[in-house]
């Protein structure tokens, strides 16, 4: 398919969000994989399964994962059982763990004498560091051959530290936000993604439904083309995933509308736009926690800070209230803990500022990680 016939086919196609995939919901049929949250339901066809499972399964062949290998998979949901699976058909054995604390994982790769471990970056690097430093364990003990990342925005030298520790080869997969299967890998941190199927990731402008090379701006946002997708197969899906595009990689196209993933130099995301955030491998909604606090008298303000101070992302939501008799109110800070914790399975921390304001102001989103570029694309510039 030439670069103009898939700019033809995705300005006649249905753009299509987070919000989109989880209005749809209820009318979607198939196997729903389901964010932690709720937010998305993406819909697989039988066909659409193994489609997915036979690309999750060509990433870890590229990640060198063989038959004498034992494969186990610590992320979340729906990811998880879908990259077991995928594994199953590759390896001699693969289990899907979830991300459990380390003592747990620790014991699971021993007990099922893993070779390769699936993990997100801020997970493999948390591993790291408690089997240093609460556990005394050499890394090389566990025997790990092969790790796989995916889900995050690593932090950087991430790849060759975890490859050094390990003693292991270490990949990089980008994988499908909604449904947590693969679609592109790379081997080192400054290699472009190399696409695990043609036709498939797109570069496109953040503020039209067209697909780019670059914004003027040198962003421009990942979007996903699923063609023979059951349902989904005529939409052009916006993953909230941008890349910098201010200087391309060497052999890549310097200009054009040429966005195709079979071709060079298609960047990995370095940020996140729109209104979810990405923390610890899943996507926080911030509209909810908007609608959450809306519901709570004497809330004035918010401001949700994420941060990743070690190797794990930290989130910490701070009230303001407009009485001051709230502020020391036990039974008003735990209402705000209770409406979070029902809301994303993320632990965040709550605040409360020792200051009023009776004026009520909007909330505020604050990543010191510089990931989350805004909630409104067509302020990025």
């Amino acid at each position: 398919m030439t670069a103009s016939d898939t700019s033809a086919e995705a300005a006649a196609a249905r753009w299509l969000t987070r919000d989109d995939l989880r209005a749809g919901a209820r009318s979607a049929t198939g196997l729903l994989l389901v964010a932690p949250d709720a937010s998305s339901a993406f819909p697989l066809g039988s066909g659409d399964r193994a489609e997915a499972a036979g690309l999750t399964g060509a990433a870890l062949r590229a990640a060198g994962v063989g038959g004498r290998d034992r494969v186990v998979v610590a992320l979340a949901e729906p990811a998880g059982a879908l990259w077991a699976a995928a594994a199953a058909d590759v390896a001699s054995a693969a289990a899907s763990v979830g991300p459990r604390g380390r003592m747990r994982l620790i014991h699971a790769l021993s007990a099922l004498g893993a070779t390769t471990l699936v993990a997100t970056p801020t997970g493999a690097m948390d591993l790291l560091a408690r089997l240093h430093l609460e556990f005394l364990l050499d890394p090389l003990d566990l025997g790990l051959r092969h790790i796989v990342l995916t889900g995050e925005i690593a932090s950087k030298r991430t790849i060759r530290h975890l490859a050094g520790e390990f003693d292991a080869h270490v990949t990089e997969v980008y994988a499908n936000p909604f449904s947590g299967g693969a679609l592109a890998w790379r081997a080192a941190e400054n290699d472009p993604l190399t696409p695990l199927a043609d036709g498939v990731l797109h570069l496109a402008s953040l503020t039209k439904d067209v697909l780019r090379h670059a914004e003027p701006s040198g962003v421009a946002e990942l979007v996903i083309t699923p063609h023979g997708h059951s349902a989904l197969g005529d939409a052009v899906l916006r993953t909230g995933q941008v890349v910098r595009t201010d200087s391309p990689a060497p052999d890549s196209p310097a200009s054009g509308d040429d966005t195709r993933a079979g071709d060079p130099g298609l960047p990995a995301p370095a940020h996140t736009v729109g209104e979810y955030v990405l923390v610890r491998g899943v996507w926080l909604s911030l509209p909810r926690i908007e609608k959450a606090l809306a519901k709570i008298d004497g809330v004035s303000r918010w401001e949700l800070s994420i941060s990743r101070p070690g190797t794990l992302d930290t989130a910490v939501l701070t009230v303001t209230f407009s009485r001051e008799s709230l502020v020391r109110n036990p039974m008003w800070r735990g209402r705000i803990q209770q409406a979070i914790q029902g809301l994303t399975p993320i632990s965040i921390g709550v605040e409360i500022a020792p200051e009023i304001a009776e004026a009520p102001g909007p909330g505020v989103l604050t990543d010191l990680r510089g990931h989350h570029l805004g909630r409104d694309r067509a302020l990025i510039v």
